[in-house]
């Protein structure tokens, strides 16, 4: 059981009377050549790294390797759990774990890429929030993680997840893509439901540009991710509310990458443009690499 586009994947959920995560296990099954319970132990490993990556910085931050992170995502907890934040318990959730997550990779860590490192703290923010707000069960979550690595993989095979190649809306857009196709689906929505959020995620941040302070995956990119959890949630209760799409995901995937193409250099990962083009950005990184002299 294939798919290599949208389409297929919504015609094979219709046929077979599946959801996305089940057509993505068995394709998983058939394609690895591991028997289904492999295949689970492999997800119930990449679901407890997931986990303690939201969790660790919470308790003890570590400054990342660049020095430009470290901390943030320990605060924004004691905010919220000050009572003061402003984006209610569950967005504050996800905001804070997808930054806890990018400040574990950044101080050499081990995470999930989901797709990429950069955008690793997306898919366990959003996913990990839901389970504590609503007491999901981890079998619930896991059927998450198959429902966005089914995105993620449309999205490696018809458009890019690199930011070297279309930008930060490859990227972080891809992850909340994924994040917010995998909550719909945790949250009890068609697999159409699934992919218009997803397909509004990526619309959302078409032409986020790829400007690494320094050249490290930590300034913007931290930030970015909490915003990827917010856009996916957004995107997630839009679809569940029976908001639809105008433009599917098949297509928005492939705006998305000729939007990245026409990006010019600077803004896709080369740390010369954007944010650390700035000159604040370029003070930093002179501390880092040049000994302090700007």
């Amino acid at each position: 059981m294939d798919f290599n586009h949208g389409t297929e994947l919504l015609q094979l959920c219709a046929e077979q009377g599946l959801s996305i995560s089940q057509v993505m296990k068995i394709r998983e099954t058939e394609i690895s050549q591991m028997r289904g319970e492999e295949l689970e132990v492999k997800m119930r490993k990449a679901l407890e790294i997931k986990k303690n990556s939201v969790k660790e910085p919470l308790i003890q931050p570590v400054k990342s390797v660049g020095g430009l992170i470290g901390g943030e995502a320990k605060k924004l907890e004691e905010h919220r759990r000050m009572g003061k934040s402003i984006c209610g318990t569950m967005l504050s959730k996800a905001m804070t774990y997808a930054m806890a997550v990018l400040e574990v990779n950044a101080s050499m860590g081990v995470i999930v890429a989901a797709p990429t490192a950069g955008s690793s703290g997306v898919v366990p923010g959003v996913l990990l929030a839901l389970q504590e707000e609503y007491q999901l069960k981890d079998e619930e979550i896991l059927n998450g993680l198959y429902t966005a690595g089914a995105v993620g993989y449309l999205l490696m095979r018809n458009a890019s997840v690199a930011g070297a190649e279309a930008g930060c809306q490859a990227e972080v857009g891809a992850a909340s893509a994924m994040a917010a196709a995998a909550a719909v689906e945790v949250m009890g929505g068609s697999p159409q439901m699934c992919l218009d959020a997803a397909s509004t995620a990526l619309s959302n941040l078409l032409g986020l540009v790829c400007d690494p302070v320094a050249g490290l995956v930590e300034a913007p990119c931290q930030t970015r991710n909490s915003m990827g959890s917010a856009n996916a949630l957004v995107c997630a209760e839009q679809a569940l509310a029976g908001v639809v799409q105008m433009i599917p995901f098949d297509e928005m995937a492939e705006a998305m990458y000729h939007v990245g193409r026409s990006l010019p250099f600077e803004l896709r990962e080369s740390a010369l443009g954007g944010c650390a083009g700035t000159e604040a950005a370029c003070k930093r990184t002179c501390e880092i690499f040049g000994g302090g002299k700007a």
